[in-house]
């Protein structure tokens, strides 16, 4: 096990390693993904997602609204010739301009559970695809054990406590606090989180309709960061709405307008 979030070399091969290894075999059960598929990938950070389709001989773009993940992006993906990486809000993106067109995929890997309003986000995406173009959207329901991102507090104690996300606000800041840790940034996720339930209702009011889906008992990137097996959830907990979100640490989405 390592530092996962803070090394910015391990977090990039992983990400790498965990789509490749994940994300392309679930995309490609349903969409197969030739040489030069056009990629895209919102929040990608340091874009180690993008690269394992690089790595496939795709083209595509990065696009993420800090300048720091950005510029870690452009290092690392400076071997390969043709990608674009923006630090920009996704909303003002010219995907003609900036982006040279259109897309066929589009990634949003533990992105949309950081998203004040979801569903303009997942309304807009279908100005970025191509016709017959697909989403993959990846994330913790919200309810789930870690699904406030606890584990990445400084705090050991605190990183290891499942749940506590699920207390009311004023308690969870309270103990937030108590240990000093960020606030403001946990607290914004305890907003933003998002049910299995929710997410599923969104679709369907933005007409992307869901063409592949999995849950993950144990995530598959626990493997990678604590040495954990992956394991596909239950699929007699999978049909059961609200509670399998408390026990289901991981969802892939494929999604199409």
């Amino acid at each position: 096990m390592y530092d996962f979030h803070h090394n910015p070399d391990e977090y990039f091969d992983t990400q790498k390693k965990h789509c490749a290894s994940y994300i392309i075999p679930f995309i490609e059960t349903v969409y197969p993904i030739p040489k030069g598929c056009r990629v895209l990938e919102i929040g990608c950070g340091s874009a180690g997602v993008l690269a394992a389709f690089l790595e496939r001989d795709c083209t595509g773009a990065g696009i993420d609204i800090l300048e720091t993940s950005i510029d870690v992006a452009r290092k690392k993906l400076a071997p390969y010739p043709d990608v674009t990486l923006l630090a920009k809000d996704i909303y003002l993106v010219d995907v003609e301009q900036e982006l040279k067109g259109k897309f066929d995929i589009i990634l949003l890997k533990d992105v949309i559970e950081h998203i004040h309003n979801q569903e303009k986000l997942i309304a807009s995406l279908k100005n970025f695809l191509h016709p017959g173009g697909v989403v993959f959207f990846g994330f913790p329901p919200w309810q789930m054990p870690f699904g406030g991102h606890q584990q990445m507090c400084r705090s050991k104690l605190l990183s290891r406590m499942p749940y506590i996300h699920l207390l009311p606000m004023p308690l969870y800041k309270w103990l937030l606090k108590r240990f000093h840790e960020g606030v403001e940034g946990l607290a914004e996720i305890k907003q933003t989180g998002i049910s299995i339930e929710r997410f599923e209702k969104i679709l369907k009011k933005t007409t992307c309709k869901i063409i592949n889906r999995q849950f993950y008992f144990i995530n598959p990137i626990y493997q990678y960061k604590f040495g954990i097996k992956c394991r596909k959830q239950s699929k007699l907990i999978a049909a059961i709405p609200y509670l399998r979100n408390f026990a289901t640490t991981c969802v892939f989405y494929l999604g199409r307008f």
